[in-house]
């Protein structure tokens, strides 16, 4: 027999439980259906335990910068500490009952297992069936998926969920992908004392960022020790039992671990989709300002293919909650949707790219600054690498895009963030005042270059 309910959710990442959590509280009788742990990627394998492992390695690095601005210092990396960190107060142990009980504490039911939805308005977990009166939120995320490159299924390569888990600094890791999965863990494993080799086949990294950003990574890296291998075409994999090869056309690299971090793919497959009229096979789901799918469906997270970050998921659960509720409220806008690569330096965007915005057939010119140019650049000497670069639509006098990468990128970012999405006109930025001596100053002169 049907249990009848108001609402299902459908996975509890970030977006998802927070949904399922205010739906409750507002009074309504919510299912929340989840399969792996509730939180989602972000608290167990992506945001949280990654950037723990960035800050360790950035304390490291800060360490050794010490000699010659501030006395001597000598650095020992100590990863059983990172790794116990990683466990004990990210994870729990890969452990999600706070999580859980946190999620029944407003009210929401927990059910265990796989969803798929049976019919209109139905969804099916095991062997309960819900009907709901209101309907249904999907927000199941993404996995990663390896490239279909010859023999590497037959290996045990890592992937993000495997590489938080390590309780040790192998001798030597190659990270296929330049993405900012790959650039974050390839710099941290290095700061902890392994050989790392970046393989990308693109022409650069970070490719969805600007090219400057890419070069400015590149040599960071570079002059730490990583190799960086961009443009190469991987056409074989294997593991022997103590190493990883990838062969590289008439080359090969090899090292004691392999990352693989070329991308992620939605979990669409086995949903029931055709139930509602939609596509399991297409790389997102579409939908309106108002998060709806379907009838009665509505759609978060990376599955709509609007930027696959917590803060996008959890953004996107508030505007379906209001719509489900029937309260005002503004539709989804993504015009500047933030977003930052932990490496050192961060590198933090906000809206279009210069390309982004040419390809849009956008008028638009750029201005940039460099970090080091700056006072606060000169101030902090060493790891002072970075440039904010502004992209400017000539026809509305505002920013449509930006980028701050250096020191506290992300902070600064703020800003920018805040500019893009109110069009602040860039003549009023100008007239500004920036405070002094910071890292967000380099703004001002790069508001300036727009004019030169």
């Amino acid at each position: 027999m049907a249990e009848e309910v108001d609402v299902v959710v459908i996975g509890l990442g970030p977006g998802g439980e927070d949904a399922a959590g205010r739906l409750a509280e507002a009074g309504l009788s919510v299912v929340g259906v989840e399969s792996r742990l509730v939180g989602g990627e972000c608290p167990y394998y992506a945001c949280v335990p990654t950037k723990m492992m960035v800050r360790a390695a950035g304390l490291l690095e800060e360490g050794r910068r010490v000699t010659g601005m501030a006395g001597e210092a000598r650095v020992r990396p100590d990863w059983a500490q990172v790794a116990a960190r990683i466990r004990d107060e990210a994870t729990d142990a890969w452990d999600d009952t706070a999580a859980a009980d946190r999620l029944t504490g407003k009210g929401a039911a927990l059910v265990r297992g796989e969803g798929r939805i049976t019919a209109p308005n139905e969804v099916t977990v095991g062997g309960r069936v819900f009907r709901t009166r209101r309907g249904i939120v999907l927000n199941t995320g993404t996995a990663p998926v390896a490239p279909p490159i010859d023999g590497l299924a037959d290996t045990p390569f890592w992937t993000n969920r495997e590489v938080v888990r390590a309780a040790e600094v192998p001798s030597s890791l190659l990270v296929l992908g330049g993405g900012v999965v790959g650039a974050e863990m390839a710099q941290v494993f290095s700061r902890f004392g392994a050989r790392v080799t970046i393989v990308e086949a693109a022409d650069r990294l970070l490719l969805s960022e600007e090219p400057e950003a890419s070069e400015l990574i590149r040599d960071v890296f570079e002059r730490e020790g990583i190799g960086v291998r961009t443009g190469m075409e991987v056409t074989g994999a294997g593991h022997d039992g103590d190493e990883f090869t990838l062969r590289l056309g008439e080359e090969s690299v090899s090292a004691e671990r392999l990352l693989v971090a070329t991308g992620r793919r939605p979990n669409l497959r086995g949903l029931g989709l055709e139930h509602v009229g939609l596509d399991e096979t297409a790389r997102h789901i579409p939908v309106d300002g108002h998060m709806r799918a379907a009838d009665g469906v509505w759609a978060i997270g990376d599955i709509t293919g609007m930027g696959a970050f917590t803060h996008v998921s959890m953004y996107q659960g508030a505007v379906a909650v209001r719509d489900i509720l029937g309260e005002e409220g503004s539709p989804a806008s993504y015009r500047a949707v933030p977003r930052v690569t932990f490496t050192d330096p961060e590198v933090a965007s906000v809206g279009l790219t210069e390309a982004q915005a040419r390809d849009q057939n956008l008028p638009v010119r750029t201005g940039m600054a460099k970090i080091p140019e700056s006072t606060r650049g000169w101030i902090h000497k060493a790891g002072n690498d970075g440039f904010v670069k502004l992209v400017e639509s000539t026809e509305w006098g505002t920013l449509v895009g930006a980028t701050a990468a250096g020191p506290a990128g992300g902070e600064i970012l703020g800003f920018l963030a805040v500019a893009v999405h109110t069009e602040a006109p860039t003549a009023v930025l100008r007239d500004m005042i920036y405070a002094y001596p910071t890292f967000h100053r380099a703004i001002e002169p790069a508001l300036a270059d727009l004019v030169a």
